[in-house]
């Protein structure tokens, strides 16, 4: 019989002798909606109710530490809590790096943070900037760890040197198949950070068993982003979130965003044919659907479009045969060779940036555009790159896995 699962926040909940370390310093708490323990009690309320702990700040990421942001680039402000009266800093607002004042208000900071295991995630950035911030100032951080519901596959270019961004971390491919907490550990080693480091582990995860090849079923699910209602769209993710540089909706406004796109003047029965014509091997895995939507917000909101869904659950899923990035890259490539001048790619401010395009920040590099934009390029060409990078990554990551 197999052991409960336990999240790094049940496990220090639960063992006095974990927390015994923290006695008589000042904590503080970098959380989301999804930051919650077993019977769904936010992390921030459960701590707070140790009478062992001195809770002393906290911390929001993208979208706030109980969430209400609906859309990117929406900031949040700093507040203090009425329950708890302390003070509840953004991490996405004036600043997205820790001002020193932040960083006087404690001694330890707790990261309970859910991730969907892609490198454009910005919880993954809020973490480096957290564990830089800490090696200056002589702080503690902890990473109550969970699990990284896509599971340990990986797909993706590799982020290139002087493409770092708050959507781009480091040089990891878009779908880097690790939990927070070993990430944490690969930016201290990458960045050569001297900082005190500890990571509460899960006990129980095993990322490779069916159904849920990362997220344990037994588990609610809560989004950790507005946008991210469900499984199927965290599996998906690694490749639409790739729309969000394209003029394509990728179904925000919708009830399920980040699992379709489309757009008011496409065929989406002609692209998933042609999909299917020049590369079918990357298509393995899922399942394509054709649908029509009409977003209610957001890009092309109250026109219909024809769409595509992508269905990565039950018997169209299996785990490592599903490719969503080069899914989601063969698209694009599809709808260039249809439509030679279709304007694609969006161009406006993307995550504070105003002089790159937003699709090739989210790749990291421009190669991927300039991929789906040649017209004589092949799915062997991308393979050629990034099999390079994917293997590359394996190597290097093997060092920090936990589980």
């Amino acid at each position: 019989m197999s052991q409960p699962i336990l999240f790094g926040i049940d496990r220090l909940i639960s063992d006095p002798a974990l927390r015994q370390p923290l006695h008589g310093r000042r904590i503080a708490l970098l959380a989301h909606p999804a930051s919650v323990t077993a019977d769904l009690t936010h992390s921030l309320d459960a701590l707070a109710a140790l009478p062992d702990l001195e809770l002393s700040a906290a911390f929001g990421p993208q979208h706030g530490l109980r969430g209400d942001k609906q859309d990117n680039m929406v900031e949040s402000p700093d507040f203090l809590d009425p329950q708890l009266g302390i003070p509840v800093f953004s991490l996405y607002g004036e600043v997205r790096r820790p001002t020193e004042a932040m960083m006087d208000t404690f001694d330890v900071l707790l990261v309970d943070l859910q991730d969907l295991g892609c490198r454009i995630y910005t919880f993954i950035t809020t973490l480096r900037y957290i564990l830089e911030a800490a090696a200056r100032h002589g702080k503690s951080v902890w990473v109550l760890d969970r699990p990284n519901p896509a599971g340990r596959p990986v797909e993706g270019l590799t982020l290139r040197d002087g493409w770092e961004s708050f959507v781009g971390a480091g040089p990891m491919p878009m779908r880097h198949g690790l939990t927070m907490g070993e990430l944490g550990q690969w930016f201290i080693a990458t960045l050569e950070l001297d900082v005190d480091y500890r990571v509460i582990t899960m006990q129980g995860w095993q990322p490779d068993s069916a159904p849920g090849y990362g997220w344990p079923p037994e588990r609610s699910w809560i989004n950790p982003s507005p946008n991210a209602p469900n499984l199927s769209m965290a599996r998906a993710y690694a490749g639409t979130v790739m729309l969000e540089g394209a003029t394509l909706s990728e179904g925000r406004g919708t009830t399920r965003p980040l699992e379709l796109f489309g757009a008011p003047d496409i065929d989406a029965r002609a692209v998933i044919a042609e999909m299917r014509a020049v590369a079918p091997h990357w298509l393995a895995g899922c399942k394509l659907r054709e649908c029509w939507f009409e977003p209610t917000f957001h890009k092309h909101a109250g026109k219909q479009c024809n769409g595509v869904q992508i269905h990565c659950e039950g018997p169209y899923y299996d785990h490592t045969a599903f490719k969503p990035w080069r899914i989601q890259a063969l698209a694009f490539k599809a709808i260039r060779r249809l439509y030679p001048d279709y304007a694609l790619w969006r161009d406006f401010a993307y995550e504070y940036e105003h002089d790159r395009l937003a699709i090739d920040l989210i790749n990291g590099s421009p190669l991927l555009r300039e991929w789906v934009d040649n017209l004589a390029s092949t799915p062997d060409d991308l393979d050629e790159i990034s099999h390079h990078d994917e293997q590359a990554w394996l190597t290097s990551r093997s060092t920090f896995l936990l589980y």
